[in-house]
């Protein structure tokens, strides 16, 4: 059972929305993201979603500028962004990757405070804010009683929480996250998602996340972005994007859409060529 986010005792960074405008992105001499605008504000979460190879990924890494345009701008707060040193733009900017190779041997209390290479001096310098960083991020992602095991024995859940307390005790103003529920069973993907809205309710964070689930987009962002093949063809509210037709045209395949009746949650449902099988139940034809 997931839990809100206990109060932190010091903010992180100054809160500033991390914004792309007219981004070209593309591998040799072919591009792949065209013209794409995505703003992220502190205080909510805007899942980026789309089909394969609609640019979700490539537009993420370019906000994490590990993708450099090819023209458009890139601007944090005030800051041009992309004139920043690296160590400035991570002190600010933070990527929770689809993937990291799990390091052997480190309990998590060490990889947690991976997350505090931004903030040290030279040579692994004094961090005098360090410790308490690390505790806090550990009590967010409620991990701190794995703090002395070591990472390679946890289960994927456990290790993508640890992976998010490693961003987290980088105290940035902005949180991106490639497809964070992937591999996860269902009560992990709801406790990570649940974590995700949580940071985002403090109003310290800007949240821009990838998901493939467009059921959990319209459960966690307050803005979705629509890519299909490499182009922003809508954003907004869950409402407002999300519609039969529009999917159904994105996705190349009938695309319904209802809300629970329960919890008014917006519900999408991908219709093949064979519907559900009703069991046979043996009675009167």
């Amino acid at each position: 059972m997931s839990h809100p986010i206990p109060p932190v005792a010091r903010p992180v960074a100054p809160s500033a929305g991390l914004e792309g405008a007219g981004l070209e992105l593309g591998y040799r001499d072919r591009t792949v993201v065209h013209d794409a605008d995505v703003r992220l504000e502190p205080g909510r979460v805007t899942a980026l979603v789309g089909p394969n190879g609609s640019g979700k990924t490539t537009l993420l890494r370019a906000l994490a500028r590990l993708h450099r345009p090819s023209s458009g701008s890139l601007e944090l707060g005030d800051d041009d962004a992309l004139a920043l040193t690296s160590r400035e733009f991570a002190r600010r900017v933070t990527l929770l990757a689809q993937s990291r190779e799990t390091p052997v041997g480190l309990a998590v209390r060490e990889v947690v405070g991976f997350g505090r290479h931004p903030h040290r001096g030279r040579w692994r310098g004094a961090d005098s804010t360090g410790a308490a960083a690390v505790a806090r991020a550990m009590e967010r992602t409620r991990v701190e009683a794995l703090a002395d095991r070591p990472v390679d024995e946890l289960s994927g859940g456990q290790l993508q929480r640890v992976w998010l307390a490693c961003c987290l005790a980088q105290e940035t103003s902005v949180l991106l996250l490639d497809e964070p529920t992937t591999f996860l069973d269902l009560r992990f993907q709801v406790e990570m998602l649940d974590l995700v809205r949580d940071l985002a309710d403090t109003g310290e964070i800007a949240i821009g996340l990838v998901l493939h689930d467009l059921d959990q987009a319209a459960w966690v962002a307050d803005e979705i972005v629509l890519l299909d093949e490499g182009r922003v063809r809508a954003r907004g509210p869950a409402h407002d994007v999300l519609t039969p037709a529009l999917l159904t045209e994105v996705y190349g395949i009938r695309i319904e859409v209802d809300r629970d009746p329960r919890t008014g949650a917006l519900r999408t449902r991908p219709v093949g060529r064979h519907g559900p099988r009703i069991p046979d139940t043996g009675g009167p034809r």
